[in-house]
C-alpha cells in the first residue's frame, strides 16, 4: 500500500555506523581511537531521537564478519562495549531509553554477556526510545538461526509446516518485538547494506551519507530524518 501520510517521519531508524577506523587514520591515530569517538556519537544520536519522534533506533555495533579484523582491534572493541555499558547504564535508565541486544551471543565472553543482561533488565520498563544494539549480528546468520528454531518446533510437533508463512518466520527473528525499520542510514560513503537487517529492511528507505560516523552530528541526523517525509512509500503498489 501507499503510505497514507507522506509527511510522517520514520518511527524506526537503523544505522550502519561506518567510518570509525578511517576517521582515526586520517588523524594519524589508531583505529580504536575512532571507535571510541563513534561510541560518544551514539549518545548524541540517541538523545536526538525523542524530539524527532523516532521511537526505535537500531545500531550496527559489531557484525559476524568483524571477527576477521586483527585480534587487537576485536579485543579493543569488546572492551569498549563493556566500558559503554558501565558508563551509560545510569543515564540510559534515567532518560527513559530501553536497551535490547540482538545477534548471536555464543562467541561473546561471559562478563560482557552478564553486563548486557543487566542493562536490558535495568531499562526494561523504559519506553521513551527503544535502542537496539546489534553485536555479533549478521542478517543471514539471524535468518539461519531463526530457521533452525522454527524447524525444531516443526519436528517437535509444535508447529504445522503448512501454516508457515512470512509472519511465522518473523516471530523467530531476533527482532520479533520490533517494527521493521522505516529508514536505514549508512555513513562513510559506502553504498552497501553489509548483511544488516536483510529480512526486516525489505521495504525500508535507504540513505547513504558521505560523512564518517564520528562526524555524523545531531544536525545531520535531523536533516536525514526530516527528508524522509518527502518520500512516497508504495510498498509495491501503484498510487491512486
Amino acid at each position: 500500500m501507499v503510505s497514507e501520510d507522506p509527511q510522517k517521519g520514520p518511527r524506526h531508524v537503523a544505522i550502519i555506523m561506518d567510518g570509525n577506523g578511517r576517521w582515526a587514520q586520517a588523524k594519524g591515530r589508531p583505529r580504536l581511537f575512532g571507535h571510541h569517538a563513534g561510541a560518544r556519537r551514539v549518545k548524541e544520536i540517541v538523545r536526538a531521537c525523542k524530539p524527532l519522534d523516532v521511537k526505535y533506533l537500531t545500531i550496527f555495533a559489531f557484525s559476524t564478519e568483524n571477527w576477521k579484523r586483527t585480534q587487537s582491534e576485536v579485543s579493543g572493541l569488546m572492551t569498549l562495549f563493556r566500558q559503554y555499558i558501565k558508563r551509560e547504564m545510569r543515564g540510559l535508565k534515567e532518560e527513559g531509553v530501553r536497551v535490547r541486544f540482538i545477534g548471536d551471543r555464543v562467541r561473546l565472553d561471559d562478563k560482557l554477556l552478564e553486563m548486557m543482561d543487566d542493562l536490558e533488565e535495568v531499562t526494561k520498563d523504559n519506553d521513551v526510545v527503544n535502542l537496539t544494539i546489534a553485536i555479533n549480528y549478521g542478517g543471514r546468520d539471524e535468518v539461519a538461526r531463526a530457521t533452525k528454531r522454527l524447524a525444531t518446533d516443526v519436528a517437535a510437533g509444535n508447529l504445522d509446516p503448512e501454516s508457515v508463512d512470512e509472519e511465522t518466520l518473523t516471530r523467530y527473528l531476533d527482532t520479533r518485538v520490533l517494527p521493521d525499520p522505516d529508514l536505514v542510514i549508512r555513513t562513510s560513503g559506502e553504498a552497501r547494506i553489509s548483511n544488516f537487517l536483510l529480512w526486516q529492511s525489505a521495504y525500508s528507505e535507504y540513505e547513504f551519507i558521505d560523512t564518517l560516523w564520528p562526524d555524523f552530528s545531531e544536525d545531520e541526523f535531523c536533516k536525514v530524518v526530516g527528508s524522509f517525509g518527502k518520500r512516497k512509500r508504495r510498498f509495491g503498489a501503484v498510487p491512486a
